[in-house]
């Protein structure tokens, strides 16, 4: 602590994937340069759920070397989440904790002592906190938890509506492809987010991404040799710099595994990349309809397998409340499927993902296709088979499946209706799934790209890595601002 002489303020956006990886961002940073101390903003969520409200005040009560973790009080009764606006309304949400934040700045200023505070290091959806950053003459640099394909789209559609004047919202219904400079390919709208078809989602893109242009720069959780092109993309224009920082991953799962758990046991006793995994992310769960096709489609396969199955909130809780355990998933399940696949699978509630991927036993993955999981699969060189659900994730399928070739799938542009029950159905049938899930665990091209790319994603943040030297050349910018 005697050597800190600079602090940096992380203010993540309140969901349990934003605040990991923003945690292992800040761990990164203090890692390489012991000058640093780290105080992280922890925002409660604006609708009520247990598991997140206790993962923040878990952290409010710790503090881990060199790193801070402060709750901010919330000035006013916090809204629920409109469905119908569901980003106006979280991003007043989250600016309703500027006053706050301002008094937490304050007096982290006027505190005489080892540290000075040099900047914050901020969420997407928390850019209207660079407004208070500038009112204390504070750098703000971004923290963007997705991939850089991601971010150049955002930042294309903002230039479309920006400089051309383009009709977003007739643009992003249409049938059509278009060209944007950080894919290769041309995207088809049937993988373009959902969230982005209405003014709401659009007008908080064009926002987050115009205040991101006042930042110093951006930290994105991706790495050189996986988004060569969509990297090289943000070269020569006029945005701030874009340095990829990743795979920024927490692997603290993988001490003290549960090893004597029923299911660990099962796959110690199973062959090496013999067992496929379906885990679908903490808000990934599926209606009774879907579960019995993805469970008929599992049986036909005749893979081994391990099935994180989760039960939905009711629609009307969507994003409010998790998904949950079932007290007994038979209830969802076709008749007799648990007692058939008895010798061949597993199925189990809440998974540890990290320390499943990181068995050997596993050697496919059937995922929503979060960031975060795609980066956690390519790091321990297992394959994905696509499934994803909403908000992005369409998106990072397509780049995984016909951009890089590290993926099989599955259904690329499947989708849940979330935040709304309007709309058709669309169930992914036995046949496709079983299709899916033997083409992931027989394809032997995609399977030694992913070996291939498992290896780069660990060399990439260790000394002398594309990322190890990228996270130095934003480190040495931050401390250029120690007066």
């Amino acid at each position: 602590m005697e050597n800190t002489v600079a602090e940096l303020v992380f203010i993540p956006a309140p969901a349990v994937g934003h605040i990991m990886s923003t945690v292992e961002m800040a761990k990164v940073l203090v890692k390489c340069d012991q000058r640093l101390l780290v105080t992280v903003l922890l925002m409660n969520p604006p609708f009520s759920i247990l598991a997140l409200t206790t993962y923040i005040e878990s952290l409010a009560k710790n503090t881990r070397e060199r790193i801070r973790f402060v709750q901010v009080p919330q000035q006013q009764t916090p809204s629920k989440l409109d469905p119908k606006a569901p980003f106006t309304s979280f991003t007043e949400f989250i600016n309703s904790h500027c006053k706050s934040v301002r008094n937490i700045l304050k007096d982290m200023i006027d505190q005489t002592g080892s540290s000075m505070v040099v900047g914050l290091v901020v969420d997407i959806s928390c850019t209207g906190m660079i407004d208070v950053a500038n009112e204390f003459n504070l750098p703000t640099y971004v923290y963007f938890t997705s991939n850089a394909a991601f971010l150049g789209f955002k930042l294309h559609f903002e230039t479309l509506y920006v400089d051309q004047n383009q009709d977003l919202i007739e643009l992003a219904n249409s049938e059509a492809e278009i060209v944007i400079p950080s894919f290769v390919n041309p995207i088809p709208m049937k993988v373009f987010p959902d969230s982005y078809q209405k003014q709401d989602g659009l007008d908080f893109l064009i926002c987050a991404i115009g205040r991101m242009r006042k930042a110093k720069g951006i930290m994105v959780n991706t790495f050189l040799e996986l988004e060569t092109h969509a990297v090289k993309s943000f070269s020569g224009i006029n945005f701030p710099p874009v340095y990829p920082v990743g795979p920024v991953l927490n692997l603290d799962g993988l001490t003290g595994i549960a090893n004597e758990s029923d299911v660990f046991s099962w796959l110690d006793s199973q062959p090496p990349s013999s067992v496929v995994l379906l885990c679908f992310g903490s808000t990934g769960g599926f209606d009774e309809a879907q579960v019995k096709e993805i469970a008929r489609g599992l049986e036909q396969s005749g893979h081994r397998f391990v099935w994180s199955l989760r039960r939905l909130p009711p629609p009307e809780q969507s994003f409010q409340v998790l998904p949950d355990d079932y007290d007994d998933p038979r209830v969802v399940l076709p008749d007799g499927f648990l007692e058939r696949t008895s010798r061949i699978g597993r199925v189990i509630g809440w998974a540890p993902q990290v320390s499943l991927l990181a068995h050997e036993a596993v050697g496919g993955f059937v995922s929503h296709c979060g960031w975060n999981s795609m980066l956690e699969s390519l790091w321990f060189g297992v394959p994905t088979a696509t499934l994803p659900m909403y908000w992005e994730q369409q998106m990072n399928a397509f780049e995984m499946v016909v951009e890089l070739g590290l993926a099989i799938d599955l259904k690329l542009d499947y989708k849940m209706n979330v935040l709304n029950s309007e709309g058709n159905v669309v169930i992914v049938t036995a046949e496709e799934i079983e299709r899916g899930i033997s083409q992931l665990m027989e394809n032997k091209e995609v399977r030694a790209k992913v070996k291939e790319m498992s290896k780069m994603s660990r060399a990439t943040v260790a000394k002398g890595g594309s990322s190890y030297s990228s996270v130095g050349y934003i480190l040495k910018e931050i401390m250029t601002n120690i007066i």
